[in-house]
């Protein structure tokens, strides 16, 4: 008897025991654990990069294993990373994995969209002159344009994120960077803020394209819209670093 009770214990414990993406999942849930504000703690999303990792190798499961693990890789070097020189580090992998599975699966809006989004902090924490050699703002309209073709509703939005947002942050540069248009900033921006969810980076976003087309009092308050919420339980950190930027951003306005 205690013998056939074992087995059924060992079987059901074999049964529902998480593969490697599911326990990779279950830790990225748990990156906001011990954050303040913006900033969060290593353990939960180390432990997700871990998973992440070893079910790229495993069957049926690497597209969603590489996208968790781009997702993972952002997280850490936005949120977690503290010295340069790992933030460059984390969005280099992010940037190599990302372009890799762009070339195995062109036709997944995912890669594009986090492609892009580690491509942004990327450049950030390498500066503009990199980030200019590199075509940034080139390749951020080119994989934006492909987002939408593939999948306009991805990430609420997303897509139309990206291209609102290169068209705000880039310059215009006769005869080199002709293309950025604030008006098409503000166009593709409203595009995503209707599209899904209006998101928290989505509104900071729209809030700045509309000032610099001296829309002031459109701006404003959409700010105080976002300085007033309350951060999520889904992704306080993220939410956090919005409000900080749409409080920072009134005062400069106001």
């Amino acid at each position: 008897m205690y013998i056939n009770w074992l087995i059924a214990i060992l079987w059901l414990s074999g049964l529902y025991a998480q593969t490697n993406l599911e326990k990779g999942l279950a830790a990225y849930n748990r990156r906001s654990e011990g954050s303040i504000e913006d900033r969060a703690q290593p353990a939960a999303i180390n432990e997700a990069i871990k998973y992440y990792q070893l079910a790229l190798d495993e069957p049926g499961v690497e597209i969603d294993a590489a996208i968790g693990l781009l997702k993972a890789y952002y997280f850490k070097g936005k949120y977690v990373s503290r010295k340069e020189d790992e933030q460059k580090a984390v969005f280099d992998k992010a940037k190599n994995l990302a372009l890799t599975y762009i070339d195995r699966y062109p036709e997944k809006p995912g890669f594009h969209y986090w492609y892009l989004t580690n491509l942004g902090s990327w450049a950030e924490v390498y500066g503009i002159l990199t980030a200019a050699r590199e075509g940034v703002a080139d390749q951020m309209k080119n994989h934006a344009m492909q987002i939408i073709a593939l999948d306009p509703k991805y990430e609420d939005g997303g897509g139309y994120l990206m291209l609102g947002a290169v068209h705000f942050k880039s310059p215009y540069i006769p005869f080199i960077l002709s293309w950025p248009d604030n008006e098409e900033a503000v166009k593709w921006l409203q595009k995503a803020f209707k599209t899904g969810e209006a998101t928290p980076v989505q509104k900071v976003y729209l809030s700045q394209a509309l000032y610099k087309e001296k829309q002031k009092s459109k701006a404003i308050a959409i700010l105080q819209e976002v300085t007033n919420m309350t951060p999520s339980l889904v992704d306080p950190v993220s939410d956090w670093e919005q409000i900080k930027k749409a409080r920072a951003l009134l005062q400069k306005y106001q």
